[in-house]
């Protein structure tokens, strides 16, 4: 078959169902799978890949994982790639090899047909244990590799459909809820199962030449339609900086984020150099969790019909120098990366607001903030709580930030209230939005919510990782920043405030409270429509008080808006101030 395209209709189908692969094994670990931080926050990912390990499609999941797949299949490609048998599923987790944090485990499938590797279905999900000093292995505390769990190499789990007993015993002994855990695990075998009959049958329907011509062409696709799209763009170079507040270890220790984004023709350049040294804490990133944050923020400037594939990642070339934050080298815990990951998503959406500032909104909430609570019973058997929690996206140059929503990054999902109270000993006794706390703007951020926990087994193990604390989510072009996080803990009728990052003890009956951080906002307060500022007063998530203040709106008697002193006020504001700044980036007093 020549190397143009025969059939576009034909092909229109052959993607749409090699799409719909990817997917349906996002839905099947979704039904079949244990434990709460998948079924309910959902935090995994599937994938379809080329038999040279090429990312061709991704599911109904997460992008933080756009750029981590194709660097643990390529780990367990330098090892297997002339050796892989039909059965054989292989199985990682190592961060220094293809992986991003210990509890991210992927597994791989080569699928065959007539002897010949056609395909390899990929799943990665987040593990609620996978052993290491604290239940949940996600401690931001940890400060080497070697105290955060079970280090997974790319290993054969099953060869020739054969199970690996001595690593699946390996497994076993060395993790607190084996039960979850290997439930999980099936979980992701039955997506790779999904998928291998799936494809089969399209091997079947288009033939093997047919088949392989469409899965290179669905790349080059992808890079056609991403270069097309950044030919659109303004050529330049856009620099930004923002700061973790510290790694959780050495408390008050600011951690420069620094990005410069260059864009010439139909490439994109991203590059991290003179971000921070890696840090003790357990927040450096691995080099393919910065690449997805990278492809992360850019695809949300493009065209939505592009592909999620490798075809789309050639037009963007991400540098981050080893040994920093960004690409952590041994022996760099990395259980908390998510936090950095996700900073550097808004990081770089503040270089893209100066290249596209009716694009890109401001920053969020900054998340996502994991709560992990573990411990045993009386009756000594373990329970894990893992709950990574977002709620606040920055004002977009045309509309609000999103209230209680996910972190683009993430596309997660909030636990049940009800299943979680059934499945652990926690009771949640408040989750509400935060009145006042979201920057204000012509558009203004989003909504934060707190969430409190009351415990109650007899003692287990609380860590936090959250942020946004010195570090205020910035606001852009007039926008205020928005509100920092809090995290408290009430013992014995005592409220005591406590950092970001922390892992302590828990006692019956202790209530521990989170805040997240409210989101940016966007444009001049006082541009703000006073109808849409009276309908949040209505709401409740802006006081009368922050109106007059933040956006001088005068809601009088009736809940109304007094239209004269709102006029009135808004003139003398506006004659008091100088211009307007591009970016705040105000710290937290």
């Amino acid at each position: 078959m020549s190397g143009r395209l025969h059939d576009p209709v034909e092909f229109e189908l052959f993607r749409n169902a090699v799409f719909a692969i990817a997917d349906e094994m996002a839905l099947t670990i979704h039904r079949t799978t244990y434990s709460a931080v998948l079924k309910d926050n959902m935090d995994y990912s599937t994938a379809f890949c080329d038999p040279q390990g090429r990312l061709v499609a991704q599911g109904l999941t997460l992008p933080s994982h756009l750029g981590s797949i194709p660097e643990a299949l390529a780990a367990v490609m330098r090892r297997y790639g002339d050796d892989m048998q039909e059965g054989d599923v292989f199985v990682l987790n190592d961060p220094f090899e293809g992986g991003m944090h210990l509890p991210d485990i992927f597994l791989f499938q080569p699928i065959f047909v007539d002897g010949e590797r056609v395909a390899i279905a990929a799943t990665i999900c987040h593990h609620t244990d996978v052993g290491g000093r604290v239940p949940g292995s996600n401690a931001s505390d940890s400060t080497e590799i070697y105290q955060e769990g079970l280090r997974i190499p790319p290993l054969r789990l099953y060869a020739r459909g054969v199970p690996n007993e001595t690593l699946h015993m390996m497994i076993e002994r060395n993790v607190r809820v084996p039960v979850m855990v290997f439930g999980d695990l099936r979980a992701q075998l039955a997506a790779c199962r999904i998928a291998e009959r799936a494809f089969q049958d399209i091997v079947t329907r288009y033939g093997i030449d047919a088949t392989r011509f469409y899965m290179n062409e669905l790349l080059d696709h992808a890079e056609r339609l991403t270069r097309a799209a950044l030919r659109d763009l303004p050529d330049g170079e856009w620099s930004f900086e923002d700061h973790i507040d510290d790694d959780g270890v050495e408390v008050g220790k600011p951690i420069p984020l620094r990005v410069r984004v260059e864009k010439r023709g139909d490439r994109m350049v991203v590059d991290w150099t003179g971000t921070s040294p890696q840090v003790k804490g357990a927040i450096n990133n691995t080099f393919s969790f910065t690449r997805s944050a990278a492809y992360c923020a850019i695809r949300s400037i493009l065209p939505a019909n592009i592909p999620n594939n490798e075809g789309y990642f050639r037009a963007i070339e991400v540098i981050a120098p080893a040994g920093t934050v960004a690409h952590g080298v041994l022996p760099a815990a990395c259980a908390a990366r998510g936090l950095t990951g996700f900073r550097m998503v808004d990081t770089l959406f503040g270089a893209l607001a100066l290249m596209l500032p009716d694009r890109v909104g401001a920053a969020g909430d900054g998340g996502n903030i994991g709560v992990s609570i573990g411990g045993w019973t009386e009756q000594r058997k373990p329970f894990i709580y893992v709950d990574f929690t977002c709620s606040a996206w920055g004002g977009r140059p045309f509309a609000d930030g999103l209230d209680g929503n996910s972190h683009m990054f993430a596309n997660m999902a909030s636990p049940s209230i009800e299943v979680t109270e059934t499945e652990q000993p926690i009771q949640i006794t408040e989750y509400e939005f935060l009145p006042d706390t979201m920057g204000a703007g012509q558009f203004r951020g989003g909504a934060p919510f707190r969430r409190t926990y009351r415990f109650l087994e007899t003692e287990g193990v609380l860590q936090v990782r959250a942020d946004r604390r010195a570090f205020l989510p910035f606001g852009l072009y007039g926008g205020q920043p928005g509100a920092p996080s809090m995290n408290s803990l009430t013992r014995d009728g005592v409220r005591e405030a406590l950092p970001s990052k922390f892992c302590i003890t828990l006692r019956r009956g202790d209530l521990f409270s989170l805040d997240v951080p409210g989101g940016g906002g966007w444009g001049d307060p006082l541009e703000r429509d006073p109808q849409a500022v009276l309908a949040d007063a209505r709401n409740a998530l802006v006081s009368t008080e922050a109106a007059a203040r933040d956006y001088g709106v005068v809601i009088g008697a009736g809940w109304v808006v007094d239209a004269a002193a709102t006029e009135a006020l808004r003139a003398a504001r506006r004659a008091g101030r100088g211009a307007m700044p591009t970016i705040i980036r105000d710290r937290a007093a």
